[in-house]
């Protein structure tokens, strides 16, 4: 396989898995819905440096660390799933405050930082996205790959998640959608954070059974 296909294929598999439904994009979607686009925008450059921090890390050989040393593994993937436990939680305890219905949402700061924040924490708190990412390299990656190759990986991770993430916010800031949401407010959000919990109950879980193990 050439340099081209192989990093054309890894970049193919790495937008399939985020376009597979997790609590990225349940957390952008409702970013972008509740705030402004821009909020959506953060958010999904939170998640793009998410994705190339974990490209970086399986790059350097750590994803292999995180199998042969259990507990780091196992502390990871209970910090994370706790995290998304209390997003999940906070997400449900909100579902019934009102919501403005205004689409003007004015610009803050601080608003757009909290939510690059909330997404970039969301996308890392799964270790095993690091391992995903190093049997993608292991698989597709020539055995002597060139160094532009492994330069441009992260920032091309980047690009490829925030790209999705950015379409994902941009379709969901729209009034239609945004409307739809504040009819079915406490619906959604109750959805979206039992979804959230779940997937962090089952982190949590799996952190504990390899503890057991």
């Amino acid at each position: 396989m050439s340099t081209t296909a192989a990093l054309f294929g890894i970049l193919g598999a790495i937008l399939i898995g985020a376009i597979s439904p997790g609590p990225s994009f349940v957390l952008v979607s409702r970013i972008a819905i509740t705030g402004s686009r821009l909020d959506g925008l953060a958010a999904a450059a939170g998640m793009g440096l998410g994705g190339a921090l974990f490209g970086i890390l399986a790059l350097a050989g750590l994803s292999a660390l995180l199998l042969q040393v259990e507990w780091f593994y196992m502390t990871l993937k209970l910090i994370g799933g706790a995290y998304l436990v209390y997003l999940g939680i906070r997400i449900w305890r909100g579902a019934d405050a009102p919501l403005s219905a205004d689409t003007s949402v004015v610009f803050q700061r601080k608003s757009v930082w909290r939510s690059f924040t909330f997404a970039l924490v969301t996308q890392i708190s799964n270790p095993k996205t690091a391992i995903v990412y190093g049997s993608f390299f292991a698989a597709l990656l020539p055995a002597s790959p060139p160094d532009w190759l492994l330069l441009s990986l992260p920032p091309m991770i980047f690009l490829v998640e925030a790209a999705w993430y950015a379409a994902v916010a941009l379709a969901f800031s729209a009034n239609r959608p945004r409307g739809v949401y504040l009819h079915f407010k406490e619906w959604i959000d109750r959805i979206a954070g039992g979804v959230i919990v779940a997937l962090g109950l089952r982190l949590l879980t799996e952190g504990l059974q390899s503890q057991k193990a």
